[in-house]
């Protein structure tokens, strides 16, 4: 007996396909026929007697290989055999998979975007929210196992469309752009070290079909939301030419509260203050996405692209203020005005080149990207005295201007060594530019503006990362699968106050070591264990020693002494099938060195409502002030505490009752602790210690359900709760959210209606108190209220998106050791 393998793979993707057919027909007997199909990873391996034999080998919608009257004497591999598209069977597919899928491979989780319509019309934040095992906040943070210091790429790189600021950004993002997320909470050596948490790596949609096609996408939404999308794509067989467009504006309004209690040094009660919010934001965003792939051979090709995303908008908040005494009769009475104007700005152009070589796993890919971001916000803020005297107070003018300029430069080359055996090594440079122009400026008497220096600065910021990698990794006896590497990173900062004339430089270099482990009980069982070292830099913004105005009572400012977080991660998982149900779970512990921890200090002080200006103890006049009138100003500052120690578990499963009814939920619980204190001198001259041992606990969970109502109705339901969570200086109540979508698909699949709901009942706030020695503080917040949505789209030159064969238990697949 001789053995026929090979590994079968998409010719686009370069992803294996799982379940091809492997048909062997004897030339010279047809009735004797034998076969197999390809497992997780693409492979087979099929015992075959001495004989001359037709081999084709197929999968559902590609085109079909064959290999005829091949004489086997002796071992035969095929090497890579690679499928295309066959455009003319693809209609007749019957759509298969059509809730977000899932791949578990050793280093990564992939969810599939799919046929999700609690998404239709949304953002990018949408997206990332309904994606297991990720969070994001009514602010806008994401965070991944509760950890908010997450690394978000796109397409596997930094990207300038996540801007300066990536909560605004995602916040503006299209849904629509996006393929899939890889979770990637075990990063292997290929990437980056930044992110504690782990890695969410964005993959955007690439036209890949044959001929010319694409769709156009219309949206409409209360409160006022329209916008206009289209993708297009053409390709032949030596070029493939794709761009996607659209234009979204939007109103979001909002709502916030405080009610605060003011404390003295014995604890007791010396006034309290109420301030009612309501938001108005208004925005208009654009971006475009345009790109040419040349075949220059059937394994290699030169891929360009360039990006431009632009946005405006303003955002007007009113903020009702009333201050009590201590006895809760009324001090005084104002109102604050905040108007602020938002204009972002971002271009990036790339260019990849990859050579597949012979087909068999080799593989070289470089790559050169440049992005240029200027992002420029302009507030005026006015503060107007209602009673007891009416009175308008001074205004206050700010201005943020960031611009950045970013290099990244990167090759890799995976070279396979025997059949299940492979090593890798590249490289990586990120070089940033950024310079930051903050200015503060006061209105005086004559109604001109004075720029206020103790707030006003300018920053210049550069950052240079250069980062080399190895791995190696094997598949053993069809069961064990590892996966080693190795990777080094130096770091070279340099903050220059362009205000003063100071400079300070950090230089840093690390190892990073990365073990992923794999173990297939059977084919259906499995485990996996991951450990990495990870780390999170202190950004500009945190570095700016400046104060940044926040409001009359607080400021911002940076930490130039801050250091960066060091964070050993360890992870292991379980994945079983059986029937129509999928489970997996994992556990997971981290433990931080030099953990940031923002906190809230007392400078000592005081800003007098009475006279509305800010007073010193030290002042000559301070004993004459009433003390009803005082409120203690307050510093937000980021410091390295010694050490955190976060673990968990997270719960995750799939039930496809039938074609027409599925399921799926997780659960994730995470607790968390930090160990440290924290010393500071007030400007009164008192040394005031705090002490931030913590432990805090919290979880997560989610269910959603996908229902095929009469008349081909799909119904989608979605549910969310967020846990309480408690920290060294607030407490935070839970939050729940429910939202709802329905979709039609017309016009034989090439068009769809979908209606969704977001927040159903309203309900998604943050209720929390914060506390310092002197403030105890409820708040309750809400950045955007229930938000209906109607979609339609309309593809030509294609039906509704086929997607890939999917498993009867669940539609995952599994991956082999590959990164």
């Amino acid at each position: 007996m001789y053995t026929l393998s090979g590994n079968v793979i998409d010719v686009e993707s370069q992803e294996p396909l799982e379940y091809a057919t492997i048909v062997i027909q004897n030339s010279e007997n047809p009735s004797e026929v034998t076969g197999g199909i390809t497992d997780s990873n693409g492979k087979f391996s099929i015992e075959v007697k001495q004989g001359t034999y037709n081999i084709s080998i197929d999968f559902i919608s590609f085109k079909s290989y064959k290999l005829e009257n091949k004489t086997l004497t002796a071992d035969l591999n095929l090497g890579t055999v690679q499928l295309d598209i066959n455009s003319e069977q693809l209609d007749e597919v019957e759509v298969v998979a059509e809730k977000s899928t899932v791949e578990i491979k050793l280093d990564k989780r992939i969810y599939n975007v799919g046929k999700d319509m609690t998404v239709k019309g949304g953002t990018a934040a949408d997206v990332l929210d309904n994606v297991p095992s990720v969070s994001v906040d009514v602010e806008g943070n994401v965070s991944l196992r509760g950890n908010e210091n997450v690394r978000i790429l796109i397409n596997g790189k930094p990207s300038g469309l996540i801007g300066l600021s990536s909560t605004e950004a995602l916040r503006q993002f299209p849904a629509d752009a996006i393929l899939k997320v890889e979770v990637i909470t075990s990063p292997s050596a290929r990437y980056d070290a930044e992110g504690t948490a782990g890695i969410l790596n964005i993959i955007l949609r690439k036209g890949k079909g044959d001929g010319f096609n694409g769709s156009l996408t219309a949206t409409g939404g209360t409160p006022e939301l329209y916008g206009l999308a289209g993708n297009a794509n053409y390709r032949n067989k030596g070029v493939n030419i794709f761009t996607n467009a659209g234009f979204r504006s939007r109103t979001g309004p909002g709502n916030s509260s405080v009610d605060a209690t003011y404390l003295d040094d014995t604890g007791a009660v010396t006034g309290f203050r109420d301030e009612r919010l309501d938001y108005d934001r208004q925005s208009d965003n654009f971006n475009v996405n345009f790109g040419t792939e040349v075949f220059l051979t059937d394994r290699s090709s030169i891929t360009g692209t360039a990006l431009y995303r632009t946005s405006s908008g303003q955002d007007i908040s009113t903020n009702d203020i009333t201050d009590f005494l201590v006895d809760s009769t009324i001090d005084q009475t104002s109102r604050i005005i905040e108007i602020e104007d938002e204009e972002d700005d971002t271009f990036e152009y790339s260019f990849n080149y990859t050579n597949n070589f012979d087909g068999n796993g080799k593989k070289l890919t470089l790559d050169f990207q440049q992005s240029f971001g200027e992002e420029l916000e302009q507030a005026m803020v006015s503060n107007t005295i209602l009673t007891p005297t009416l009175s308008d107070e001074p205004a206050i003018r700010t201005s943020t201007d960031d611009s950045n300029v970013e290099y990244l430069i990167a090759g890799d080359f995976v070279k396979p060594i025997k059949e299940n055996s492979q090593f890798e090594a590249g490289f990586r440079f990120n070089l940033d530019d950024q310079e930051t122009i903050y200015t503060v400026e006061n209105e005086n008497a004559t109604g001109g503006f004075d720029l206020d220096t103790d707030f006003s600065n300018t920053l210049n910021f550069k950052q240079n990362v250069y980062a080399f990698y190895s791995q190696y990794g094997s598949k053993l006896n069809d069961k064990f699968s590892f996966l080693l590497g190795l990777r080094t990173e130096f770091t070279d900062i340099d903050i220059d106050l362009l205000t003063t004339g100071e400079n300070f430089d950090k230089n840093f270099s690390q190892v990073f070591p990365t073990v992923n482990l794999g173990y297939e009980i059977n084919d259906k069982n499995s485990l996996t264990a991951g450990y990495s070292r990870r780390l999170r830099r202190p950004r500009s913004w945190f570095l700016n020693p400046f104060r940044s105005f926040t409001s009359l009572t607080s400021f911002f400012t940076g930490n130039v002494d801050l250091n960066p977080t060091f964070t050993n991660s360890f992870d292991i998982g379980h994945l079983v099938k059986f029937g129509k149900v999928t489970l997996n779970s994992s556990i997971y512990y981290q433990r931080s060195i030099n953990n940031f921890q923002f906190v809230s200090t007392e400078t000592g002080d005081f800003f007098n409502t009475d006279l509305n200006i800010v007073v010193n103890p030290n002042d000559p006049d301070f004993g004459t002030y009433n003390p009803d009138d005082l409120i203690p100003v307050i510093q937000r500052r980021p410091i390295n505490l010694s050490t955190e120690d976060r673990y968990g578990f997270e719960f995750t499963a799939n039930y496809n009752v039938s074609k027409a009814v599925r399921f799926d939920g997780s659960f994730n619980f995470f607790k968390f602790t930090t160990d440290g204190d924290f010393s500071y001198v007030n400007t009164a001259g008192e040394t005031i210690t705090q002490n931030f041992d913590n432990s805090n606990s919290s979880w997560t969970a989610r269910f959603n359900s996908r229902v095929r109502l009469p008349g081909e109705i799909d119904w989608q339901t979605r549910l969310f709760y967020r846990g309480a969570q408690v920290n060294a200086q607030s407490e935070s109540e839970g939050i729940f959210s429910t939202n709802l979508a329905f979709s039609k698909d017309l016009f034989k699949e090439k068009a769809t209606l979908s209606f969704n709901v977001s927040d159903l009942f309203n309900s998604r706030k943050r209720r929390a108190r914060n506390f310092t020695p002197s403030t105890v503080a409820d708040n309750e917040f809400q950045w955007r209220e229930r938000q209906f949505t109607l979609n339609f789209i309309y593809r030509f030159n294609q039906k509704k998106k086929r997607q890939r064969p999917q498993r009867d238990y669940g539609g995952e697949e599994e991956g082999g050791f590959g990164a």
